[in-house]
């Protein structure tokens, strides 16, 4: 299983509805920062992947709300990947405050497309080569 943290994600007042909460639309921007970080964090770049000709579209978006984040928490994302991706890749989110409470759990999935005619393909050589480590079995 593949894990990562991003801290210090600080709630805008731009992110944030009439009530103080955070507009629930922009769970998904926070779930795109958390998938794009963690990615990151293994030595792949979405940009790098896009420039080989492969995108990642979502597919599916699912979000259960807990508690409201509010205007300037301090957010952590984190983000787990239980199976190592075929055509498609799963994240799990969840999403924290800055007293560790639970607010948020969300899971989205991701397909891999080719961008010059758009038929699903497996997930890049290079993905699975940073992500197979934290699949292995000892």
């Amino acid at each position: 299983m593949f894990a990562y943290e991003v801290k210090g994600i600080r709630v805008r007042y731009a992110d944030t509805d009439q009530m103080g909460y955070v507009y629930y639309g922009n769970y998904a921007r926070y779930y795109e920062i958390g998938r794009v970080e963690a990615l990151r964090s293994v030595g792949f770049s979405y940009k790098e992947m896009e420039e080989t000709g492969v995108m990642m579209p979502v597919y599916e978006n699912k979000s259960r709300f807990i508690k409201p984040a509010r205007y300037d928490d301090e957010l952590t994302i984190k983000v787990l990947m239980q199976k190592l991706p075929g055509t498609r890749v799963v994240f799990e989110y969840e999403i924290r405050n800055q007293d560790d409470v639970l607010l948020n759990v969300g899971e989205t999935t991701l397909v891999f497309q080719k961008m010059e005619n758009a038929k699903l393909c497996i997930a890049p050589a290079k993905l699975l080569e940073k992500l197979n480590p934290y699949f292995q079995t000892l």
